[in-house]
């Protein structure tokens, strides 16, 4: 018989003999074992399994952050199907989007948006709705808990289909990447290796697990390693830096590692017994790097990577014999391609460039996605001729390897480590009544790393406060896609060729924030 290709077998494979040592230590004082984690994701698959579900059907998940989400991720997988995790803060437009285009047959939501978004499951046909808090309650585990704890997990080719991440388009129409059993179990088992996961390791878990960082990055480690995780349902500085005595490996965006700095608790004792601080999904301004290193004596492991393809870069946990054995953690770059991945620098047509010259960014390697959710047109302008996928983000690689994104050639905001895009908020705005047209641009800010800043040019004669639009986006947009400033203008820069200046504007307001 063929090796079953399913992600959940390789990591059932590594959980440790001892069943009841702890997988996860978790809020409200409660532990789960391994054994707990077995039993739990059985049940769970065992419940799909009896909704006689279509081969590969996608279960659409936004729930608050819980252990239990975490079961329902592994037992999706286990019963062969698709993931589908959607951020806790879209609102009721961007869910009917989301349900229209994957067409899940499952959705899972909090019991207290359940009337909102039951109604538009059924407007979209799902088959089944149910609902799971962060307090361990809801139908979900209502009916799960009549299953049995014995499950053989679904055999899956390798290539299949596992999970669909969206991330936005310079259109503002999101786009579902399709990531297979394959590229997140290549992904898991390179990252094991490269950052050298220890047998004692205990991971500090204090990302949303609706993104590929918090969902793969630090949670597939962990499992993979057989190590515990302190889980935390959301992150607060103060416990973070508490939990450090027990924990050895944190996982954070930029945004995480500044707040915890200007907590007087954070000192060279308090992480005395951690290994390895990573930082990723935004850029990390180099005063954060040298001052977290100022404060604990760590230097923050910068990396890089997509929803496309997971992670494709790191500094080095320890010597990187393919480089010199460097192992320098060098602030201010992503550091070097991880083994598997081909990366390269190229300019507009495609041409390799030389060390140092800066260029777009394009990868290969088995990690990278199987194209975007039914937009075969849009998955093949992304590919080049020879396999490599345009990632969009310009950077350049150093003669000793080490890899800088010094930008982004879709005008991507990355604001707390989430994907803002431009032209999805520009449209919103310019269907408000009052107005012309409108430009949105990131600047730089000292928590979030980048926030947007909105440029609005209205009708004559019409009046709109900038208070008005920014209050209209949040009845109807992620609070994290919300511009932090909006001013009103008589007309947008632009160029001869009558292209809005988006430098421009993005120069007028870089130290809005920062002073």
């Amino acid at each position: 018989m063929a090796t079953n290709g399913n992600f959940f077998a390789v990591l059932q494979k590594a959980f440790p003999k001892k069943k009841q040592a702890p997988a996860v230590w978790a809020e409200g004082g409660l532990t789960y074992s391994w054994q707990d984690l077995e039993d739990a994701t059985a049940m769970l698959a065992n419940l799909i399994d009896s909704l006689n579900l279509p081969a590969g059907s996608r279960i659409a998940v936004q729930v608050d952050k819980s252990v239990e989400t975490l079961m329902l991720y592994l037992a999706t997988l286990r019963a062969g199907h698709v993931f589908l995790p959607l951020n806790t803060a879209y609102q009721s437009s961007e869910i009917d989007y989301f349900l229209g285009n994957a067409s899940p047959a499952v959705v899972v939501c909090s019991p207290s948006n359940f009337g909102w978004v039951s109604k538009i499951a059924f407007k979209n046909k799902v088959s089944h709705v149910f609902t799971l808090d962060d307090n361990r309650q809801g139908t979900l585990l209502d009916r799960a808990a009549l299953c049995s704890r014995s499950h053989t997990p679904a055999v899956v080719a390798a290539d299949a289909l596992a999970v669909i991440i969206y991330t936005s388009g310079t259109t503002g129409r999101s786009k579902g990447a399709m990531l297979s059993h394959q590229n997140i179990a290549s992904n898991a088992e390179t990252l094991k290796d490269y950052w050298n996961w220890q047998a004692d390791d205990v991971l500090i878990h204090a990302l949303p697990i609706f993104h590929v960082h918090g969902l793969f990055v630090a949670i597939h480690g962990a499992l993979l390693n057989g190590s515990p995780m302190i889980w935390m349902n959301k992150f607060d500085p103060k416990r973070s830096i508490e939990h450090m005595a027990k924990g050895t490996v944190f996982m954070g965006v930029p945004t995480l590692y500044t707040r915890m700095l200007a907590e007087s608790a954070l000192n060279k004792a308090a992480t005395a017994n951690m290994r390895l601080f990573i930082s990723g999904s935004a850029p990390m301004l180099a005063e954060t790097h040298a001052a977290w290193k100022d404060a604990t004596g760590h230097a923050i492991l910068e990396r890089y990577g997509m929803s496309e393809t997971a992670m494709l870069t790191s500094n080095p946990c320890t010597p990187d014999a393919r480089f010199n054995g460097l192992s320098e953690r060098r602030g201010g770059t992503v550091g070097f391609p991880l083994p598997g991945v081909l990366l390269r620098v190229v300019d507009d047509a495609n041409k390799p460039l030389p060390a140092g010259e800066i260029g777009g960014i394009q990868v290969k390697g088995p990690n990278v996605f199987m194209g975007y959710w039914q937009m075969p047109e849009k998955t093949a302008e992304e590919f080049t001729s020879d396999g490599f996928f345009k990632t969009g983000d310009v950077g350049q690689q150093a003669a000793d390897g080490y890899v800088t994104i010094v930008g982004r050639s879709k005008d991507l905001i990355i604001s707390g480590g989430y994907n803002v895009y431009p032209a999805e908020i520009e449209s919103f705005i310019n269907n408000l009544d009052g107005v012309v047209e409108s430009a949105v641009v990131g600047v730089p800010h000292p928590d979030f790393g980048e926030v947007g800043v909105a440029a609005v040019v209205l009708k004559p004669g019409s009046v709109v406060s900038p208070d008005s639009v920014l209050q209209a986006i949040k009845t109807q947009m992620a609070n994290f896609k919300v511009p932090k400033y909006c001013e009103v203008l008589d007309a947008l820069p632009r160029n001869i060729m009558g292209k809005v200046q988006k430098n421009v504007l993005r120069d007028a307001h870089s130290n809005r924030f920062l002073t």
